[in-house]
């Protein structure tokens, strides 16, 4: 496991209650118009320890997003893991998602907090900008994700975010803090000793030729014991 130095102890819980809401391999679903080929990939995500999955489709139409949803919701339910949907408050609700999650040109903070079901988290990104996640944070989300925080195949002209900043979102805020952008197996020790509680990915999870095994892989360094 990779120890995160200089942050002091996380409450247990975002929020200061039970388990951490999200940390660990918070996996973003590709697009993919093919939902029995997304399920597949999904699974051998959730099989090697995914702990939260993110439904990402914006290419889908609205009949093939709901269709995908429902799919991936019921795996998740099987693995006992959390399931967030991109964008969209109103397919969250439908399929009863565990979450949404925001970006700067969804919708409000504060109007998604009131239209989500009691007890449903909200994620909000915060690209490289600690002020909007303390706002996020003040108006009720659960999560805040930085970056990009290398280079990035899916998103090329992301903002870059210093691994400096999470460490200093650690430090003041009291919800998990999720780093995205570019992430690998071999950048993310990095990336977790910066601060982060959990790693936002795309491309190095479901771009691998063993979808399992690189998702064990990013999983392991919050699980398994140090060396």
């Amino acid at each position: 496991m990779v120890e995160t130095a200089a942050h002091g102890p996380f409450p247990e819980g975002g929020k200061g209650k039970g388990r951490l809401p999200v940390a660990g391999l918070y996996a973003i679903t590709p697009e993919c118009p093919e939902t029995a080929v997304l399920a597949a990939k999904v699974e051998q995500a959730l099989r090697g320890g995914a702990r939260v999955l993110q439904y990402r489709a914006k290419g889908a139409t609205p009949a093939l997003a709901l269709e995908q949803a429902r799919v991936l919701v019921r795996l998740c339910r099987a693995f006992g893991r959390l399931f967030i949907v991109n964008d969209r408050v109103d397919l969250a609700l439908a399929v009863g998602a565990d979450g949404v999650h925001l970006g700067s040109q969804d919708e409000p903070i504060d109007a998604a907090r009131r239209r989500l079901a009691p007890g449903m988290l909200l994620g909000v990104s915060c690209y490289d900008r600690l002020d909007r996640a303390r706002e996020a944070a003040a108006q009720g989300a659960d999560y805040v994700a930085f970056g990009a925080m290398f280079p990035s195949a899916v998103k090329p002209e992301a903002v870059r975010a210093p691994l400096t900043l999470l460490g200093e979102a650690r430090r003041v805020l009291d919800v998990p803090v999720v780093a995205i952008g570019g992430i690998t197996p071999q950048n993310a020790p990095a990336v977790i000793r910066a601060g982060a509680h959990a790693l936002a990915v795309i491309s190095a999870l479901f771009d691998a030729p063993d979808v399992e095994s690189a998702a064990r892989a990013f999983s392991r360094l919050f699980d398994s014991p140090s060396p």
